[in-house]
């Protein structure tokens, strides 16, 4: 064979493959998920895998932020809110093969509102009272008080449906009724999706979804750069973003999550029971420092636990300004010395973001002693035992300022006055009341400290500038891949 006819063999080979690979996509994540069951778990990497992809919910998000119909193709609210219809797709299945029907959203509400129910986010379902089969198309859905937001509570990744039969191993083996079903979960490396034949709506354009988890954003950048991932929806490394917007093969896509960054404080134990000490935290802090330091500018500084795009949302930055001598007054007034641990989970913004405030807090007389903890430790130690003084995190969920209210969340807040405000909310169905409700709440948790309120997380992601679809914004913690494909 001639080195020219060899050459063309060659060539018509790797068109061959890179014509092959346009139904498939490789995309980085920071950290790995724990396990792949949304309805068990707090962890927001669950659903950047399984959201939309693999599960679906009666109601879904869309791009921007708005309710949409997914299993359930239309809902009636009867009662002034306090029943609602939910009417189904039909010709849905799971993808073990077995028919979705009205029995089956019984069984999920009634197995997330259950006591036993380990569900992350259990408040959803708490205002259910029942839940009823009229056929096998048609839901209803009695709560004990109107609430005009449920189809959005729907819509999270909590409240996705699931198959009885294979409900309690979810974890490991996940079965769904998404476009794309389960393959592959190489431990520490890579998650891998397939398109799912059977799918009931629109067919996907992509065959074929690896999620692989790169956390250093050095080796991040390294991927991207190297064509090891053709997207990384949530990139970790910042300061490479100019770099790479200066390349032609790729796009970055700056937009907005839900995703409120705070420094989390221990309310429920000493010393941070004292308000002082948590207004004196919060004055020693400079949001401008952070940003640039940890996010290279990238962030929009916040005041309370509520997104900035948000049209209810109130601008308090001012209330908790950087006023170093204001917390040394404080301490001073407190006359006690502080030393509190810091745990820093994995993502760049905490590790960094961390290290600043470490610094800002001892200039005003504070010490920190600082672990640096991995995801799962993160999730057990802190989130789930509240063993922990401060740490750096930041809350993707949508609209969820009634965390708050929790009496058992991991930063033991919980006033009563507070806890009254959010029952108000979801009992008010004129749209006016529960604005005048949501600014009077983000007041509250501002006036009193409960945490340190740093930035708004923006999303920042880069991808193969072929790539049409990815989600610029993140109304929720997902990679939604329904929509994607490469430009021909």
């Amino acid at each position: 064979m001639t080195e020219l006819l060899k050459s063309s063999v060659v060539a018509l080979g790797l068109m061959a493959s890179a014509a092959a690979a346009q139904d498939a996509i490789t995309l980085g994540m920071v950290l790995e998920p724990p396990t792949l069951d949304p309805t068990a778990n707090a962890a927001a990497a669950i659903d950047e895998v399984v959201y939309a992809n693999l599960f679906e919910g009666l109601t879904r998000f869309g791009p921007d932020g708005s309710v949409q119909p997914a299993l359930a193709h239309s809902w009636d609210a009867e009662q002034d809110g306090r029943v609602w219809v939910f009417h189904l797709q039909d010709g849905v299945s799971f993808h073990d093969g077995a028919d979705f029907t009205a029995e089956d959203v019984v069984f999920t509400l009634d197995r997330a509102r259950a006591d036993d129910s380990t569900n992350a986010q259990k408040i959803l379902f708490e205002g259910i009272e029942s839940v009823e089969a009229a056929d096998p198309l048609t839901v209803r859905v009695t709560l004990a008080a109107p609430d005009g937001n449920f189809p959005f509570k729907m819509a999270w990744g909590d409240a996705v449906m699931l198959d009885p039969a294979s409900a309690d191993s979810l974890a490991n083996a996940p079965v769904g009724t998404g476009p794309f079903r389960f393959d592959q979960w190489v431990q520490g490396d890579r998650i891998t999706l397939t398109a799912w034949d059977g799918y009931w709506g629109e067919k996907p354009a992509l065959n074929r979804a690896t999620f692989r988890f790169i956390s250093d954003p050095s080796a991040a950048f390294a991927a991207v750069m190297a064509g090891d991932v053709d997207a990384f929806p949530n990139f970790p490394a910042p300061e490479t973003l100019s770099q790479i917007e200066a390349d032609p093969r790729f796009r970055v896509i700056v937009g907005t999550t839900e995703g409120e960054t705070i420094l989390a404080m221990n309310n429920a134990r000493p010393p941070l029971d004292d308000a002082r000490l948590r207004k004196a935290i919060a004055h020693a802090i400079n949001r401008d420092d952070i940003i640039d330091g940890a996010m290279f500018g990238y962030g929009t500084p916040i005041g309370s636990h509520f997104a900035p795009h948000h049209p209810d949302y109130v601008d308090l930055t001012q209330q908790s300004d950087y006023d170093p001598e204001l917390s040394k007054q404080l301490l001073a007034e407190i006359g006690e010395p502080v030393r509190l641990r810091l745990a820093l989970p994995p993502p760049s913004y905490a590790r960094r973001g961390g290290e600043i405030i470490a610094a800002q807090l001892r200039a005003v007389g504070i010490e920190t002693e600082i672990t640096n903890v991995e995801w799962a430790g993160w999730l057990e130690t802190v989130f789930g035992a509240a063993d922990f003084d401060l740490t750096v995190i930041s809350h993707t969920e949508p609209l969820d300022i009634d965390i708050y209210a929790r009496p058992d969340y991991y930063f033991g807040y919980a006033k009563p006055e507070f806890v009254a405000l959010m029952d108000a909310i979801q009992r008010a169905t004129d749209p006016g009341e529960r604005s005048d409700l949501y600014r009077q709440a983000q007041e509250m948790i501002a006036a009193d400290n409960v945490n340190a309120f740093l930035f708004q997380l923006p999303k920042t992601g880069v991808a193969d500038a072929r790539i049409k679809g990815l989600w610029e914004n993140a109304p929720t913690q997902a990679n939604d891949l329904t929509g994607v494909s490469w430009a021909e």
